[in-house]
């Protein structure tokens, strides 16, 4: 019988993680063993963690003093696991009594032995299914994402994130998103975790990338699902948010593309984006946008030197 980990990393998610984790002791074990849950908490200041009781799971929780960010705190959760797969877990989520037993059962067949990597059907409050699986960017989708152009003209510039997809059937995918991401502990110990210089975002990305490069499938199985708000606590900050959102897009082009590409990618991010966000706040009158742009990219330029640094040496 298969063994299995799940990782949770939290940040000031309130109730949601304590709902979160009485909603896995509910799910059924029949084709795997549970063997624990590990909470790697970024110094959440909203108590969060505290008092999460008896859940009737085997809970461990890591207590970091500061934020250490999302990929490591991913390898910090996985580090000793000796158990067969990892699923990285979102704290706004809540799985089903299927869930996990579905996407374990699918890996486990033999037929199936080359996927590393499955993701499931995600809904939101509504019940509407979420787009969560993705394409592998190039420069031009970064490009296009940048000017504005996949809101103004989504037909002609497709965004790398599959939207027009209804996401009912299974199938390949070259990524999914790291809500849900159940990996083979073998395949995550060979490409040696999350790239920890992601601080958040697209790290998930990355590490299907090189999955994807050292022979392993990515796939959507469709017929599991879990519930995700969306968002996240990440709703709170939204001017860090982009900043690092912004950030890690840089970096990913850096260690993905060619160098030229990639410098472009960055001036463009630098130069031509704030001007475009700017420009969009102002024609739909919203001050907020311009406001959390200004300080995204106040963060952005203030920790440029060390950005560059960091994408010359990927």
């Amino acid at each position: 019988m298969a063994d299995l980990d799940i990782v949770i990393v939290n940040w000031n998610s309130g109730i949601q993680l304590k709902k979160c984790l009485e909603s896995i002791a509910t799910t059924r074990q029949d084709n795997y063993r549970l063997d624990r849950v590990v909470v790697v908490d970024n110094a959440s200041a909203d108590g969060s963690t505290e008092k999460l009781g008896n859940l009737g799971i085997r809970l461990v929780v890591i207590r970091n003093e500061t934020n250490r960010g999302f990929a490591a705190a991913c390898n910090q959760g996985a580090r000793g696991s000796a158990a067969d797969y990892l699923l990285f877990l979102n704290p706004d989520t809540r799985v089903l009594e299927d869930s996990l037993e579905k996407p374990i059962a699918f890996m486990e067949h033999p037929s199936n032995s080359k996927v590393g990597i499955v993701g499931i059907q995600l809904v939101g409050d509504d019940g509407e299914i979420h787009r969560s699986c993705t394409r592998f960017p190039e420069p031009r989708h970064f490009l296009s994402q940048m000017l504005g152009l996949v809101r103004l003209f989504p037909r002609h510039f497709p965004s790398h994130f599959m939207a027009t997809w209804d996401h009912r059937e299974s199938r390949k995918v070259n990524h999914v998103i790291g809500a849900f991401y159940l990996i083979r502990r073998k395949v995550f110990k060979k490409l040696k975790g999350f790239d920890e210089r992601f601080f958040v975002y697209l790290e998930d990305l990355d590490l299907s990338n090189r999955a994807f490069v050292a022979g392993w499938q990515a796939f959507y199985l469709a017929d599991a699902r879990a519930y995700h708000k969306g968002g996240g606590t990440s709703e709170q900050v939204k001017a860090v948010r982009l900043f690092y959102a912004l950030r890690s897009r840089i970096l990913y082009g850096y260690k993905h593309f060619r160098c030229w590409p990639a410098t472009g990618l960055m001036l463009g991010t630098l130069f031509l984006e704030p001007l475009a966000r700017i420009g969009l706040g102002i024609s739909i009158r919203s001050p907020g946008t311009i406001k959390e742009t200004a300080k995204a990219w106040y963060y952005l330029w203030r920790n440029r030197s060390e950005l560059m640094g960091q994408g010359r040496s990927l």
